[in-house]
């Protein structure tokens, strides 16, 4: 009696592993995938950082030395400053300037705003890819996880098919040493015996190498054992219009329609061209220099304050086509935006649809492969009882348990089909971070 409770409280505790949950978090952490898409973030901020500051303009330390063939004043002079101290005005042929320069410009056309603003949407865009990224690395994630579940029950199944058929081994050659059975029946069970365990082998390579991938996807330097997931079918019931209204809000659409954004500030940016261009600039420092052998204080160093303020314009007139090519260029940019836009819900539409029909096609799959099983079990319990009674032959036996380990296979297979369907289905509709899965 202790034997027996002690058993069934150890059939109820969890066996320990690592949880699909626990691999989701670990590669959304680690994923050099999502690395990537954020440092594209950072990237993005930092070059809308420069352009906003474009605006503030520019403060220059400079430095400049000249040399002259003829003498020159250290600052300009005008005649009046000649006429009340012409002794005392410094001239050489070595001149040094320090100072400070502040330009800004006050008008571009507009180019300025539309970089602003492109900078913002490429911004927007970069945030928008790393949530389409971390669904799609979530997605993959969990479909290698159901891949290795299932070759985890499919290698359960073929360990009891084994071990049912070294039970026929065993009786049956206890039944030719006894000489009720054909020498040729243990052979034949051997073979299939034999076949079994091979295919168990092709299970076990196919188990590691797909752990593996799992492994190197979510960045985990090793997964020992993976836990349980509870599956539940049920038939679906799916409206298209109301999954593409739920897309429309999707991190694809959102992407294209910035591209879209971007394409049209593109075609104002390249418009600004045709603007004139206003900018200021100032300067304050000095200038330094030994008095030449010509001034009457040859030898000594002088040195003069200087600034100045400038507006500067410039109005292009005639660039032999440049710009027009430019705008042209944009327009075509932002064409192509659009037939990307259009494409974008196209293939939207047609993932939808896909995962609808692949999520019914795998529960149609699933209720056959189950009703199909239940037939075989029955099937090979009567043959089990024909072989037992001679009225049957080994043959037809082992057909059927061939055909009854078949439709358990099909019937595992199907029911992680069905499961990787609806995770496509929640990628598609980039639902697989809100769900989450459980820990």
């Amino acid at each position: 009696m202790y034997k027996k409770s002690l058993s069934i409280l150890l059939l109820q505790l969890p066996l320990w592993g690592t949880s699909l949950g626990d691999v989701s978090d670990y590669a959304l952490r680690h994923s050099t995938i999502i690395q990537h898409s954020k440092a594209n973030i950072e990237y993005n901020r930092l070059k809308h950082k420069q352009v906003s500051a474009s605006k503030f303009g520019e403060i220059d330390l400079v430095g400049n030395y000249t040399h002259y063939n003829h003498p020159r004043t250290l600052a300009p002079m005008t005649p009046a400053d000649m006429a009340t101290d012409p002794q005392g005005v410094a001239t050489t042929k070595d001149m040094f300037t320090t100072g400070i320069t502040y330009s800004v410009p006050l008008f571009t056309g507009f180019a300025m705003t539309q970089d602003i603003e492109m900078a913002n949407l490429s911004l927007a865009m970069a945030k928008s890819k790393l949530s389409l990224s971390k669904e799609q690395l979530v997605y993959n994630v969990r479909s290698l996880y159901m891949s290795v579940l299932s070759l985890y029950e499919l290698a359960s199944a073929q360990n009891s098919h084994i071990k049912a058929l070294k039970s026929l081994e065993r009786s049956v050659k206890e039944s030719v040493k006894l000489g009720k059975r054909a020498s040729v029946d243990l052979l034949k069970v051997q073979r299939d015996l034999y076949d079994a365990i091979s295919i168990l082998e092709d299970i076990k390579a196919n188990t590691k190498k797909t752990i593996a991938t799992l492994e190197a996807l979510s960045g985990m330097e090793h997964i020992s054992k993976l836990d349980r997931v509870s599956i539940h079918i049920t038939k679906p019931h799916y409206s298209i219009s109301k999954l593409l209204s739920q897309a429309m809000k999707s991190n694809k659409v959102k992407i294209s329609k910035y591209n879209l954004k971007k394409a049209s500030k593109m075609i104002q940016k390249s418009q600004a061209q045709y603007y004139p261009t206003v900018s200021l600039d100032s300067y304050y420092g000095y200038s330094y220099g030994e008095n030449d052998p010509t001034n009457p204080r040859s030898g000594e160093w002088a040195d003069e304050k200087n600034y100045q303020v400038a507006i500067n314009a410039k109005w292009k007139l005639y660039d032999f086509g440049k710009r027009d090519a430019s705008v042209q260029q944009a327009r075509i940019s932002q064409l192509q935006a659009q037939l990307d836009n259009k494409q974008t819900l196209l293939d939207l539409k047609k993932s939808i649809i896909q995962a609808r029909e692949d999520i019914k096609k795998a529960y149609a799959k699933y209720v056959a492969s189950l009703k199909q099983y239940k037939l075989a079990k029955k099937s090979l319990k009567i043959e089990n009882a024909k072989y037992k009674s001679g009225a049957s032959s080994i043959d037809e036996l082992l057909y059927t348990k061939a055909q009854t380990m078949l439709s358990r296979a099909k019937l595992i297979q199907s029911k992680y089909d069905y499961q990787k369907a609806k995770y496509f289905m929640d990628y598609v509709l980039e639902n697989g971070l809100n769900k989450g899965d459980k820990r």
